[in-house]
């Protein structure tokens, strides 16, 4: 046809690229994609770090301790044991509860969890570095920033089983916590929708002149919706007081981390195209974890805006406990992952350094699980849904209108609560 250029023999079948994963089930696994580094070799940059600067940063991975439990180089200086022993802490008290969480859900007792089996590490490190009024925009994986301020586990349970004593009321689905004393944004079950919040809330931070930051996170698949690009570009523009966390654990609910693009660039390189400086760090490296964070959360103090963080780690669990990662990636995957285990690196750190024994380590766990068993029985006590013991109906009616409408009041009589 006139005006267009016509088929010529050369011409072949076009074709689109779906990456894949290094393995599959029945596969060795394969983490040779991924260059690791070398503990220490990554500098601190100036707080003021331009996104232009950034590119070393975003590409290589700043790690603290060897694969022996030592720590090096910058980073690693004015780490207080004290700060390390409320992490270890922390850490094993979340994976403690995790794990009550997963056994009580797998005997009927809640219909939902998601453990953070594997990444304790980031949400706990990084609030260790936060201060009271600061408020977290996090995933449904960071458990570990409210257990580490001792929130009360006993409410944690007690809102995953929707109880009468759920701090919610019955009103969020089990795991979608809330704590705002606690600086814990309302979780969502849309993924990616906490990011512009967290912006927003940051903005505002700024607008009033006040001196609390924000702390956005989410996971590398959800990098792949909308939401977070739109988040990028506010913070890029208004640059508001706030860290943005991508917990990068290389699988989504079933796809892994190259179908959010992370094989093509890694994630923080993402980030400097937006302008927004971008630093990646061994997620399963408390040291670094929270040395890292504190450098960025006294960069949002001193105002020069948004950093972005890329934390590597791995999911060893489940995606959630209605996902079977045996059937997407080989099964050994995490226990060979080589950035090791969160918690068994610290201890190992802690014990080289003679901060703790290992006595003192074990002692440490048995409390942890101890803490957690009963805390779960006097929650199964106070009530479960499946025996139809849950938060009473009323709450639907209240605290929602300050003045309710006529068709509520008459639907609550009617339903006699």
């Amino acid at each position: 046809m006139d005006g267009h250029v016509p088929p010529t023999a050369d011409d072949v079948p076009l074709r689109l690229t779906v990456p894949e994963p290094a393995g599959r089930p029945g596969d060795a696994p394969d983490f040779s994609h991924i260059d690791f580094g070398k503990a220490g070799a990554t500098p601190k940059p100036a707080l003021d770090l331009a996104a232009a600067e950034a590119a070393p940063f975003a590409n290589s991975l700043i790690r603290v301790l060897d694969n022996d439990g030592n720590a090096h180089g910058m980073w690693a200086d004015g780490l207080e044991t004290d700060t390390l022993l409320k992490g270890l802490r922390a850490m094993v008290r979340t994976r403690a509860f995790d794990a009550r969480m997963v056994k009580a859900q797998r005997q009927g007792k809640t219909s939902f969890y998601i453990q953070c089996l594997g990444e304790e590490a980031v949400g706990v490190g990084q609030q260790l570095a936060l201060r009271q009024g600061d408020m977290n925009f996090a995933t449904y994986r960071q458990q570990g920033i409210l257990i580490v301020q001792d929130y009360p586990v006993l409410d944690l349970m007690n809102q995953i089983y929707s109880n009468e004593m759920d701090p919610l009321q019955g009103r969020q689905l089990p795991i979608l916590y809330s704590a705002k004393d606690y600086g814990f944004f309302t979780l969502s079950g849309n993924l990616a929708t906490q990011w512009p919040q967290a912006v927003g809330w940051a903005m505002a931070s700024g607008i009033k002149g006040d001196t609390k930051i924000a702390s956005a996170w989410i996971g590398d698949g959800a990098t792949a919706e909308g939401d977070w690009h739109a988040g990028m570009v506010f913070a890029s523009v208004y640059k508001p007081p706030i860290i943005l966390n991508i917990v990068n654990n290389q699988w989504a609910i079933s796809s892994f981390q190259g179908i959010a693009g992370g094989l093509s660039a890694t994630f923080a390189s993402r980030s400097l195209g937006y302008g927004v400086p971008a630093l990646r760090v061994d997620g399963n490296d408390f040291l670094a974890v929270h040395a890292v964070s504190r450098w960025a959360v006294e960069r949002a103090r001193r105002g020069y805006g948004p950093v972005l963080i890329e934390w590597l780690t791995y999911r060893k669990g489940a995606h959630s406990t209605s996902d079977d990662p045996s059937r997407y990636r080989p099964t050994e995957e995490g226990d060979v992952w080589p950035l090791g285990d969160p918690i068994h690196r610290l201890r190992d750190h802690l014990v080289k350094a003679g901060a703790l024994s290992d006595a003192d380590y074990t002692a440490m766990v048995e409390t942890a699980d101890e803490e957690m068993r009963k805390a779960e029985a006097e929650a199964e006590a106070t009530g479960l849904v499946g025996d139809g013991r849950g938060a009473s109906a009323k709450h639907i009616f209240t605290q929602v209108y300050a003045d309710p409408p006529a068709r509520l009041l008459s639907q609550r009589q009617k339903a006699g609560v």
